[in-house]
């Protein structure tokens, strides 16, 4: 090699570490924006700071590792369950989580059954509803009525539901594959439920566990 070309080469080399050498320093800041590197809830009453992991060599957990689920039940859900039925994604739910404990018109539900609130965590400032109890098949009507009532804010007038003074709803599970909160929000839907006071965080715990986000034991 002659010295034109070595020199050449180290220059080079330098341009690319000038390049590259910033861009990989600004990386070890794992912000929820370029702007926002936190956001405080509240969880049961206490503030929790929902923040991104800042180990940038963080794996996503086994639990949401699987590409494929048997379908059904698992099946890819659509990204709109209706007219004025919201989707949101994660800096629309952040918004919605900030309110919780702070607007007494908002809930975030986690309608996941079984066990996974507990090996996975929940989502801060959300109450864990399994699906099955906002569905008069699988549990008393009665049952499913005094959630209405006490804790969503409905009322009943005989056989009629009136909504006016209806929570917003902010529903998950456990993500794009999953079809507990789209259940329930469709039999709210069936039930009167006014649409735009029903929002689905389409993404669920899995994008949620993706992006590095943070989770909180359940009750």
């Amino acid at each position: 090699m002659n010295k034109t070309v070595a020199m050449a080469a180290i220059l080079a080399i330098g341009v690319t570490s000038a390049a590259f050498g910033p861009a990989r320093a600004d990386s070890k800041t794992v912000n929820i924006t370029r702007d926002l590197p936190a956001v405080e809830v509240l969880h049961q009453g206490k503030p929790v700071r929902v923040e991104r992991n800042p180990d940038t060599e963080n794996m996503l957990d086994p639990d949401f590792s699987l590409t494929s689920r048997a379908c059904p039940p698992y099946c890819i859900q659509p990204a709109s369950l209706g007219p004025g039925v919201e989707t949101l994604g994660e800096l629309e739910m952040l918004d919605y989580l900030k309110r919780v404990g702070r607007d007494p018109n908002v809930l975030v539900i986690d309608s996941r059954d079984g066990d996974w609130a507990q090996r996975s965590g929940v989502i801060p400032g959300a109450v864990v509803i399994p699906w099955q109890e906002l569905h008069p098949g699988h549990t008393d009507p009665d049952k499913v009525a005094e959630h209405l009532v006490f804790r969503f804010g409905a009322a009943r007038l005989g056989p009629l539901w009136n909504f006016e003074n209806a929570k917003t709803l902010v529903f998950y599970c456990n993500g794009p594959w999953c079809g507990q909160s789209p259940t329930n929000i469709k039999q709210l839907l069936s039930l009167g439920y006014p649409a735009y006071k029903i929002k689905w965080y389409r993404g669920g715990m899995q994008d949620w566990k993706m992006l590095g986000l943070t989770t909180v034991a359940p009750k």
